[in-house]
């Protein structure tokens, strides 16, 4: 399985893998998965540090690309087909970053979160 995980779901894995739920972290730890981190996280939580909406160990410049690279997550970027989904997905969710991280499962991802809505999307989706 390849697994998308959404902002929270990664910060979850990285910092209190206790709040996943039990199927959600087998998955995430089965060597035979394909665990993979957007860029989109990256700029969320960016975003979200700067506006103090985030209490995390640091700027998350100085630690968190090495903390995902460390427990062997992939990186993706945003593609320009990505950007252009965007245009197709109906309105059931009205956060950006989760319409992004909807766009990039498109792509043969499963999107590990708990957000309940962003089930009613064409997409696999493994509750976290």
């Amino acid at each position: 399985m390849n697994l998308l995980l959404d902002t929270h779901v990664l910060i979850w894995a990285l910092s209190d893998p206790a709040r996943l739920r039990p199927d959600a972290a087998r998955a995430i730890e089965d060597p035979a998965n394909t665990v993979v981190v957007s860029a989109v996280s990256a700029i969320e939580i960016a975003i979200k540090q700067s506006l103090d909406k985030i209490r995390l160990p640091g700027p998350a410049e100085s630690w968190l690309e090495p903390a995902v690279l460390e427990v062997g997550f992939d990186l993706i970027q945003i593609s320009f087909q990505d950007g252009l989904r965007l245009r197709q997905l109906p309105w059931h969710h009205r956060d950006p970053f989760d319409r992004l991280l909807v766009a990039q499962a498109m792509g043969g991802f499963t999107l590990c979160t708990h957000d309940q809505r962003l089930a009613a999307y064409s997409i696999a989706v493994l509750d976290a």
